[in-house]
């Protein structure tokens, strides 16, 4: 086997083009034996393998500096870069290794930690500019996909790297998709490039100033070789377009490119996962309420950034809500801009995002949403500690992000039944953007009554009076709220226990209410704590009496953490936070 005897790519360099193309395979079998026993994303990598060994065949990495985008297509670059263990060894060893580029796991080869997507080309960019002041000669290359070219970053790098004007070489890989289907108008140019084996008149990439190359045959390693040497050490900006197959290699990840691009472990034979146990989630009970809305009210419309699977729209459901569905591509900056518009437009418009995408989306939320006062709806999903980890892709910050934003109210709901009522009253409510935390502890029901109306000032819930010690646990912490207070009730102290549903404000009524009958105050939110709900409130008590206790995640950039630890580590067990009371009280 080749590749566990290549340790660097200058490895690669002393092999024949028929030796590089068994490297391929055993570079793609590697991948396949990670993800198949490990999880991660499966078809974007598997389609990125003859690129990956033609590009360190060619270039001279580390001098020459490669950029990834997304890093969905990294596997490949870090088995050529010495990392191989990641891939063939045991599971301790893949755990040892990032899904995504990571500097600190590899300083020589991975230039920037990466897991948002559109930035390779800007980041590059830097790259461009540091090289050429400093007068060196490296190559600058970043490989950016077609689906990365929807975000709004991308258009601004091409910008930078055209305007710049000195050599830097942007590969760009098109699998005609992203995610899911890719959308906007650029995806029209680019079949077009490709129907016409990259000959057309209109040439998105000639247009912005750039020389250009077209490969058809991106998963030749030798056609690949032929045209990255053409362009190596370029002085000019230059664009390869390369067309590839997501999942090449692996027939289940070519005939179902959408539910192969990420994959939990699998069965690498036939494609097979093991059976799950069927649970609900809420993106599937989103998806089937706004579906059944959506049949009576033709102003309700379903908005994705990408992601369609944040709110539970599969091909067949995306198919069924028709114009009722917008999915803006993978350009979250561009989702809230528009609802904004669609809103001021009479229509009720409900978008749906992962929390640790929401954050590429402060200025427009402040200036196109919240300033103008539309009232649109989004939807938070995957907030909080029992989510995705990545350093990358940790979902902690929303609740700072969000509350710091005058104007927009955000909500917490507790439970499913609480989450819709929430969700209806805000689509049908006219007078402010509304945002709401969609729980990420699983779905609780409840058989108490739910408020179907609420106000535009926070009006917290008190669930139980107690007196002492009054716990106001918020959105996917409630239920460990409500262990906290019965743990505590075994030590003979009658708890208060407050769904404060609102996480953007106080309520200064029922604050005070507690002062006179209370010593303590513990806030729970899941969440990064400093700039959060918790920190609001004891502000608020500030120069009284009364302690607060805020609980919540520190804030750092975490990455693959243990949820059990991290939560350990903060004292949000719940033994742990019943100790801290007493403590405090005694």
């Amino acid at each position: 086997m080749y590749i566990e005897n290549i340790k660097s790519p200058a490895d690669l360099k002393q092999l024949n083009i028929e030796a590089l193309k068994v490297v391929a395979d055993e570079t793609r079998q590697a991948v396949l034996n990670r993800v198949s026993k490990h999880g991660g994303h499966v078809g974007p990598n598997l389609g990125f393998v003859e690129a990956t060994v033609a590009l360190h065949y060619v270039f001279d990495t580390p001098k020459d500096k490669l950029v990834f985008d997304v890093s969905h297509q990294s596997y490949p670059h870090k088995v050529l870069t010495g990392r191989a263990s990641g891939f063939l060894g045991n599971l301790d060893e893949m755990n040892a290794i990032s899904g995504y580029s990571s500097p600190t796991e590899c300083p020589e080869y991975d230039n920037f930690e990466v897991g948002h997507t559109s930035t390779s080309v800007s980041l590059a960019t830097g790259l461009q500019k540091a090289r050429d002041i400093k007068g060196t000669k490296e190559n600058i290359i970043a490989v950016i996909g077609d689906g990365s070219l929807s975000g709004g970053e991308a258009f601004e790098g091409f910008d930078e790297a055209s305007e710049l004007g000195t050599g830097i070489i942007i590969v760009v890989n098109d699998n005609e998709m992203s995610i899911a289907e890719p959308h906007g108008g650029i995806y029209k140019n680019l079949r077009d490039l490709r129907e016409s084996n990259g000959q057309c008149n209109h040439n998105w990439f000639k247009a912005w100033g750039f020389e250009y190359k077209y490969l058809e045959e991106g998963n030749d390693v030798e056609k690949l070789i032929e045209v990255f040497r053409s362009v190596k050490d370029t002085n000019k900006p230059t664009v390869v377009h390369i067309h590839t197959e997501k999942g090449h290699g692996f027939t289940p990840a070519v005939e179902n490119k959408e539910a192969w691009h990420y994959g939990m472990p699998f069965n690498k034979e036939d494609g097979s996962r093991p059976e799950r146990p069927t649970t609900e989630s809420y993106e599937q009970l989103l998806s089937d309420w706004l579906l059944k809305e959506m049949k009576q009210d033709k102003t309700l419309i379903a908005v994705t950034a990408g992601t369609p699977s944040a709110a539970g729209f599969t091909p067949e459901k995306r198919k069924e809500a028709g114009a009722q569905h917008v999915d803006v591509g993978i350009a979250e900056e561009q989702a809230v801009a528009m609802i904004s518009g669609m809103a001021k437009g009479g229509l009720r418009p409900v978008w749906t995002v992962f929390s640790t995408f929401i954050q590429r989306t402060y200025d427009q939320i402040a200036q196109d949403l919240c300033i103008n006062a539309n009232p649109a709806v989004i939807n938070v999903t995957w907030g909080g500690t029992a989510s995705m980890n990545d350093i990358t892709h940790i979902c902690l910050f929303d609740i700072p992000m969000l509350c710091s934003i005058p104007g927009l109210i955000y909500l917490a709901p507790t439970t499913c039944e609480e989450y819709f009522a929430m969700l209806r009253w805000a689509i049908l409510q006219d007078k402010k953007p509304i945002a709401i935390r969609i729980p990420s502890n699983g779905v609780h029901h409840t058989t108490e009554t739910i408020d179907r109306e609420y106000a535009y000032e926070a009006k917290y819930k008190v669930i139980q009076k107690g007196e002492k010690v009054a716990i106001i646990a918020a959105g996917s912490f409630y239920q460990k709220g409500e262990n906290v207070v019965r743990l505590l009730a075994e030590k003979g102290i009658k708890a208060t226990l407050v769904n404060p549903r609102y996480l953007n404000e106080v309520d200064r009524e029922t604050l005070d209410s507690l002062k006179g009958s209370h010593e303590l105050v513990v806030t729970l939110e899941d969440g990064s704590k400093d700039g959060g709900f918790g920190e609001r409130i004891a502000a608020y008590y500030g120069t009284s009496e009364m302690k607060v206790l805020v609980g919540g995640i520190k804030k750092d950039l975490y990455d693959r953490f243990d949820l059990q630890q991290l939560l350990s580590d903060n004292h949000l067990l719940d033994e742990q936070i019943v100790e801290d009371v007493i403590d405090i009280l005694s």
